[in-house]
């Protein structure tokens, strides 16, 4: 067994409101700063022990599509790296 970290990314699914995201992009704009828009998203860290880089990513896959997100309004990234 090789030690991995998975890296998940969630984010909300283009169209899906996000309140959060939008009071942070007015207040960026009210900074002075320009945008074309703002997404926020969640990242967890997995660590974990898997025979290779694939089944650590599918592993991690599996707790995204269980837990992490709602596929409904998510879209999730995976990256598997050796620790």
């Amino acid at each position: 067994m090789t030690a991995y970290t998975a890296t998940v990314t969630v984010r909300l699914k283009s169209g899906v409101l996000d309140p959060e995201a939008e009071t942070t992009q007015r207040a960026l704009e009210r900074l002075g700063f320009e945008l074309e828009s703002l997404r926020r998203a969640d990242e967890f860290e997995i660590d974990l022990d898997a025979a290779d880089a694939e089944a650590a990513g599918e592993r991690a896959e599996e707790m995204t599509e269980r837990l992490l997100a709602n596929p409904t309004i998510h879209d999730y990234a995976v990256d598997v790296r050796e620790r």
